[in-house]
């Protein structure tokens, strides 16, 4: 399943890692649609330009489903189940599970858990602001979109630990060859089972949770089948988990390396909706979308597409188009919301955007009211980066108060 390759950019490097978007403004005055070099020696076309992402974003004929264009090569075990999930099917499965799923995900449900959210990030800024020093990502942006999601879904307290450990192992899928090793391969059996346990049992008693809520869904006598309802729990604990965390802890880090946005931010918390659209566009926590095929061979961009070439998008270099705003690199919380790609286009558009927009605005929110001096505990230069292909987050997050 890997297309050819043509002079390819190489650009997955610990560099790239720690100054993307000087490599990008680089490539964008070069190229707007290149070949680029993913690991494992996989190429694959990449769109640079905002308006080159977004018409990848919206053409048809990039499909989410390899199965269309590689009918004879069966997809690992491992990714079968988020597989099932809406983000990896095309019209018409793809109308059919979104209708389903937004009748659990509806935004009054969203909207009552506004209460919640401010309680939880509550909870953990209490927990930390005694403390000189700790790890951000850790002790504050991993804990509350996990206990948000475990909530919504009516998972145990006692469970969040696992699925901690199953969300980081579904968003690494990728960078471990589809998870060809025994360690990932019993990490996701353990899951499915997990999984199985927990719909039986919703299937029997239901609860005011949006797992017995998706069960329920039904749309023209149409409902979810088991292999779907893992798919979604799957995609909503990397969307409604694993993005998030990265959006609270990269929105934070790039707060507190402008000093002059952080204490506009600290002076009027009315900016803080407007402040979490720029933090979103600036160093947003998905750095490339997911995976897309070619359905047929055509030109596009004036580049000659083969039927099964492999295309993704550098949401974090179109959002970083000087096409797209003024002074691009420039972190301003006061910017006007631009039409950012950091929760997609088109019909893939992430579903899960109020909730994640509800909890970075809260998140952020209580931490500058409950450590208003809370500053940097590492250089910039050392601060890692998960290696991953499709999100953009740290690994720790070293910060300071008092």
């Amino acid at each position: 399943m890997k297309p050819t390759s043509s002079e390819p950019i190489d650009l997955f490097s610990d560099q790239f890692h720690q100054q993307p978007y000087t490599y990008y403004k680089d490539i964008r005055e070069q190229t707007g649609f290149a070949k680029v070099m993913l690991p494992y020696g996989i190429p694959a076309w990449m769109a640079f330009h905002y308006d080159v992402a977004e018409a990848v974003l919206k053409d048809e004929r990039f499909i989410k489903d390899a199965r269309t264009v590689f009918p004879d090569e069966a997809l690992d075990e491992q990714m079968l189940p988020i597989s099932k999930s809406m983000l990896f099917v095309d019209p018409p499965d793809h109308k059919r599970l979104r209708s389903l799923i937004q009748k659990g995900f509806t935004p009054k449900r969203i909207s009552r858990l506004k209460s919640r959210i401010d309680d939880i990030a509550m909870e953990q800024a209490r927990r930390i602001k005694q403390k000189k020093r700790f790890d951000l990502v850790e002790e504050y942006a991993f804990p509350i979109p996990i206990i948000v999601i475990c909530e919504l879904l009516g998972i145990l307290d006692s469970d969040r630990d696992k699925f901690q450990y199953w969300s980081k192992l579904i968003v690494d899928l990728d960078n471990d060859g589809y998870g060809e090793s025994t360690t990932v391969q019993k990490g996701m059996d353990d899951f499915i089972a997990y999984l199985q346990t927990l719909i039986h049992a919703r299937r029997q008693d239901p609860r005011e949770d949006l797992l017995s809520d998706l069960i329920r869904a039904e749309e023209d006598g149409d409902r979810l089948t088991t292999n779907e309802l893992y798919g979604v729990v799957m995609l909503l604990i990397v969307a409604g988990h694993e993005t998030t965390v990265n959006l609270i802890a990269n929105g934070i880090l790039a707060l507190l390396m402008h000093p002059d946005q952080l204490a506009l931010l600290k002076n009027d918390d009315q900016l803080i909706p407007q402040a979490v659209e720029e933090l979103l566009r600036y160093n947003s926590p998905v750095e490339f979308s997911t995976d897309r095929w070619a359905r047929e061979s055509f030109s596009f961009m004036g580049k000659d597409i083969k039927k099964g070439d492999f295309v993704i998008v550098s949401l974090a270099s179109a959002n970083h188009d000087e096409a797209l705003v003024e002074h691009p690199d420039k972190l301003d919380i006061t910017r006007e919301k631009s039409p950012h790609l950091s929760f997609g286009k088109g019909i893939h558009y992430c579903l899960g955007a109020p909730l994640a927009r509800l909890e970075a605005e809260s998140a952020i929110r209580v931490l500058l009211e409950e450590c208003p001096d809370i500053r940097l505990g590492a250089e910039p230069a050392e601060l890692a980066w998960r290696q991953s292909l499709i999100i953009r987050g740290l690994e720790n997050l070293p910060v300071e108060t008092g």
